[in-house]
C-alpha cells in the first residue's frame, strides 16, 4: 500500500462505500482463512495504523527505493516476505500478494487460485481475465506506408475466432513458492500458472475513472444482496 498514488491520490485510505479501499482486501485475506499472517507493506505510518485497525499486521516501513511509482513489484514482495520471516522467526513456504487496488475480487477467487496453484504444482501463479481486445485481431501495425492487422506467425487473420486466446493480467492475485520468489525477477517461468477471473471482478483501480466504475459495481452488488 504505497502512499504516493498519482492516478487516484491517497487511494488506499480513501473511503469507498463507507470504508477505506484497503479494508476490502484485508477482509478478503482474513475471511479466506488461508494465511498464517496477513501483512501490509507500506511506506506510510498512517496507512500502517489504519491497516492494523482492520486486522492486518505491520511493523516495518517499506524503504524509499521500493516506494516510488517506478518500483517493480517483485522486490517489494520479496522485501515484505523476508521481513516477515525475520519478524516471526519462521521460514514460510508460500507468499500471496493481494493488491488493494482490486476490491471486486472475492474470497472464493483467492481460495480457488490457491487450490489451482497447489494442483498445478506451480511455482508462480498470476490472476488474469479474458482480454477485451485481441492483439492478433484488433491491433494494427504500420509497415512502410501500409497499415495492417498484426500478423500471427506471418498469417493475416480475417476472423476473430481464428485468433489465439489472450488474457489480461488483472493485478489481483499473485502466488509464489518461497524459492521462486527469492530467485526470480520475473513472473514467467516454466512453472507459472494463471488463474482466470471474470472481467467484472478484474478491475485494477489506477485512475479516477476506474474508481468511479468500481463504486458503481459495488453499488450494484449491494443492491443485489
Amino acid at each position: 500500500m504505497r502512499s504516493g498514488s498519482k492516478g487516484v491520490p491517497n487511494k488506499n485510505l480513501r473511503e469507498m462505500h463507507g470504508k477505506p479501499l484497503m479494508a476490502y482486501t484485508i477482509s478478503h485475506a482474513l475471511e479466506s482463512e488461508l494465511f498464517n499472517h496477513v501483512v501490509v507493506s507500506t511506506d506510510s505510518d498512517e496507512i500502517a495504523e489504519s491497516a492494523k485497525s482492520f486486522g492486518a499486521e505491520t511493523w516495518f516501513l517499506r524503504p524509499a527505493d521500493l516506494a516510488d511509482d517506478t518500483s517493480p513489484k517483485i522486490p517489494v514482495i520479496r522485501h515484505a516476505f523476508l521481513e516477515a520471516e525475520k519478524h516471526y522467526g519462521y521460514q514460510f513456504d508460500i507468499a500471496v500478494d493481494l493488491d488493494t487496488t482490486s476490491p471486486l475480487r472475492n474470497v472464493e477467487d483467492i481460495n480457488k487460485a490457491y487450490k489451482q496453484f497447489i494442483n498445478d504444482n506451480a511455482e508462480i501463479l498470476i490472476s488474469v481475465c479474458p482480454a477485451r481486445k485481441n492483439p492478433y485481431f484488433n491491433m494494427v501495425e504500420k509497415i512502410g506506408d501500409r497499415i495492417q492487422i498484426v500478423k500471427e506467425n506471418n498469417i493475416l487473420l480475417t476472423r476473430r475466432q481464428d485468433a489465439p486466446k489472450v488474457y489480461d493480467m488483472n493485478a489481483s492475485i499473485y502466488i509464489w513458492r518461497r524459492q521462486a520468489l527469492l530467485k526470480n525477477d520475473t513472473l514467467f517461468t516454466d512453472k507459472t500458472s494463471f488463474f482466470i477471473m471474470p472481467e467484472e471482478r478484474s478491475v485494477d483501480i489506477d485512475t479516477a475513472q476506474d474508481w468511479t466504475f468500481v463504486e458503481f459495481m459495488m453499488s450494484k452488488i449491494s443492491r443485489n444482496q
